[in-house]
């Protein structure tokens, strides 16, 4: 292989990096003009029994359900090389990761994705969450907790030859090739949210259809980005298929937990030239960037501290929970909860349901709490 083609391998690394810097920019954009959270979606319906923000929501989830569906059956992207995409359901994990995680994003006032848009907009107490949870989220990939999800939890699942999401389920009982199937599944599943979303009293206006559209069609283009992009056949240094950029070596899309570490592992080993921009610290930094813009443009830019030692205990622990459970369960409330849903994973399925249970349960304890200081 020749100069050339190594400067045009460089370039192409770098329009996926550019590509997703910019797709984040967005998403952390329309994420702070119009609070989207599934934090705050699970204490609307909890505290208020307003169901808008979880509309928001799973409207996202339709839209980028529809979006892959239809990128796999077209042929842009092979859904079978999706990092989300596995023979073994990792039930056990994803359900304790997600309910850690749930718990820790209301002790945290917010999931990975909230905390950066909270950074963004001025919050001190979301710097000191980002810092806690890469570290804590790093060593359960690499360090102390690792050791323990690995000789724990990671040893349960189920085996599944055909691939542990619905729509090789379905292909497996009705004869579909997977293309098919995924897209069928896509498109009634999708179809059925997006009906259920917008049937809300109130909910079409301009700032839900931004919230829940925007961000599914930005979820759609990074699964593009990533999948075709950044897809080689064959590597001209491995002579293996390949996606540029990533820190897993598969087809990613937006998440916010490992991504977070491993931004910090860049950070702090800058001067290492095997530490290299991915497509998930390239989605951190845009976010970042993102939200930030929107809070100045829309003049909400304000800065956030803590109220008292029992509110930097609550970050403190929900920053750790949030790195432990967001590692153990493979994703967080955008990882699986957008990425991994959008792909049809049964693994995903189990941790956004253990991710919601959590979550109930934070904002039990809080009311407990608040009881109690009365």
């Amino acid at each position: 292989m020749g100069a050339m083609q190594a400067s045009d391998l460089s370039t192409l690394g770098h329009q996926v990096i550019w590509a997703s810097f910019a797709l984040s920019f967005v998403f952390g954009a329309i994420a702070q003009k119009t609070h989207f959270c599934t934090m705050g979606a699970v204490s609307d319906i909890v505290n208020m029994g307003d169901w808008t923000r979880l509309r928001q929501w799973a409207l996202a989830v339709a839209v980028g359900m529809i979006g892959f569906g239809l990128l796999a059956y077209l042929g842009q992207i092979d859904p079978g090389k999706s990092l989300y995409f596995s023979k073994r359901w990792m039930w056990l994990s994803a359900a304790l990761g997600g309910t850690l995680f749930g718990i820790g994003m209301v002790l945290a006032s917010g999931c990975g994705s909230k905390t950066l848009v909270r950074i963004g907009s001025g919050s001190l107490k979301s710097v000191v969450v980002f810092l806690v949870m890469g570290v804590s989220g790093f060593a359960t990939m690499k360090g102390v907790t690792a050791v323990l999800r690995d000789k724990t939890v990671d040893l349960v699942g189920v085996d599944m030859p055909g691939g542990a999401g619905i729509a090789q389920l379905v292909a497996g009982m009705w004869g579909l090739s997977a293309a098919q199937s995924g897209l069928a599944c896509s498109l009634v599943l999708g179809v059925g949210l997006c009906i259920w979303a917008l049937a809300g009293k109130s909910f079409v206006r301009g700032e839900n259809l931004l919230a829940g559209v925007g961000l599914g069609l930005v979820l759609t283009a990074m699964w593009w980005v990533s999948g075709h992009l950044g897809h080689l056949e064959e590597h001209p240094e491995t002579l293996e298929e390949a996606y540029l950029a990533t820190n897993s070596g598969r087809m990613e899309a937006m998440s916010f937990v490992a991504p977070i570490a491993y931004t910090l592992d860049w950070v702090m080993f800058f001067s290492d030239k095997s530490k290299l921009i991915t497509l998930g610290i390239a989605s951190v930094l845009g976010v970042l960037v993102g939200s930030f813009f929107s809070a100045v443009m829309g003049k909400t830019f304000r800065w956030e501290s803590f109220g008292g030692n029992e509110d930097v205990a609550n970050h403190l622990a929900g920053g750790v929970l949030m790195g432990v459970g967001g590692v153990t369960a493979m994703g967080c409330t955008i990882g699986q909860g957008l990425s991994g849903l959008s792909t049809l994973s049964l693994t995903s399925i189990v941790a956004v349901a253990g991710i919601l249970a959590g979550a109930v349960l934070g904002l039990k304890y809080q009311m407990w709490r608040l009881e109690q200081s009365i």
